[in-house]
């Protein structure tokens, strides 16, 4: 029993759950985005799809590390564009639509993966992202590791999420995208556009999806390999639900489960096997689902959420 207190008490673990977190927090406020200004994007799992691809695959041709973030962002908002187009102006079902997407992202990213590397029976490797220490705090007790020792694009999560914040609660732009997630109608009375504040948030956010599943193949591992979103992006939405459409609240929600993702691995070795691995391995998916109905019962979600808008409709 004390074994498995102490593990709370390690940096390595806390540096585990920073990691574990970062995807799922570049992930969370791309959806987060979408949903406040309407849209639900269940396109999420293949659109980080395409960007652990994109990205991994543009430093495996030679480009620079940072060229392949870029590449995978532009790819999730082009993805993001066929989805607004979709959902925005045609009004098409934004379930049947983000379901289509992730088939059709997923689909065309194994496809060009086989044209890519049609001989390869072993993802190729990559030189990923490296470890930056930031200097002092990098030193200090348990959180110095976990927080100012992971590499650039987990520095840029936070960034991230700071910066959705700041756009969404201090900028115009930020009232326009949470007014069309609420009242549509009204932003259109003001002469603003629905479709453009849709379309764009939807990109934004698709390119921030995109970069989550970047971090898979750039800093978590250095390579591309069949399933490995491995379910993410769901979480990433039910993440939304759990931090009640705010940032902050979804970061928390982010790093709870990541949390419970590196203390079941760690507690599988404590217990030395007495108990089945796949009771581990569904702990964190059930105490997220636990956390979710407590937190969705007091949750205010955006009013015109999935609610399509046509001007002049009623």
């Amino acid at each position: 029993m004390l074994e498995a207190l102490d593990i709370l008490l390690t940096s390595s673990f806390w540096v585990a759950v920073i990691r574990i977190a970062s995807p799922l927090i570049f992930a969370t406020m791309g959806e987060l985005v979408c949903e406040r200004a309407g849209i639900l994007n269940l396109g999420i799992e293949g659109i980080m799809t395409a960007g652990a691809f994109a990205g991994w695959v543009t430093v495996y041709l030679g480009g620079d590390l940072w060229l392949g973030i870029f590449v995978a962002a532009t790819v999730g908002m082009a993805i993001g564009a066929l989805h607004g187009l979709l959902t925005v102006p045609l009004a098409l079902s934004q379930h049947v639509t983000g379901i289509g997407i992730t088939l059709l992202a997923t689909s065309l990213t194994y496809y060009t993966y086989r044209l890519v590397l049609p001989k390869v029976t072993s993802p190729p490797k990559i030189e990923a992202f490296e470890p930056y220490a930031i200097p002092g705090l990098s030193s200090l007790p348990v959180i110095g590791e976990a927080l100012f020792a992971q590499t650039p694009l987990t520095y840029l999560s936070f960034v991230c999420v700071a910066l959705v914040a700041y756009i969404l609660y201090r900028t115009p732009l930020g009232l326009a995208v949470r007014a069309v997630g609420e009242n549509p109608e009204s932003v259109e009375a003001q002469g603003i556009s629905v479709v453009a504040i849709r379309m764009g948030a939807v990109m934004c956010g698709s390119a921030m999806m995109a970069v989550g599943g970047a971090f898979l193949t750039m800093s978590a591992f250095n390579s591309f390999f069949f399933e490995m979103v491995n379910g993410r992006g769901w979480v990433c939405i039910a993440l939304v639900v759990f931090g009640s459409w705010r940032p902050g609240k979804a970061l928390l929600g982010a790093i709870l489960f990541a949390a419970f993702d590196a203390y079941q691995i760690r507690l599988q070795q404590v217990t030395g096997g007495v108990l089945p691995y796949q009771l581990f391995l569904m702990m964190p998916y059930l105490l997220s689902i636990l956390a979710l109905i407590v937190m969705a019962r007091r949750a205010t979600y955006p009013k015109a959420l999935m609610i399509p808008y046509l001007k002049g409709e009623r």
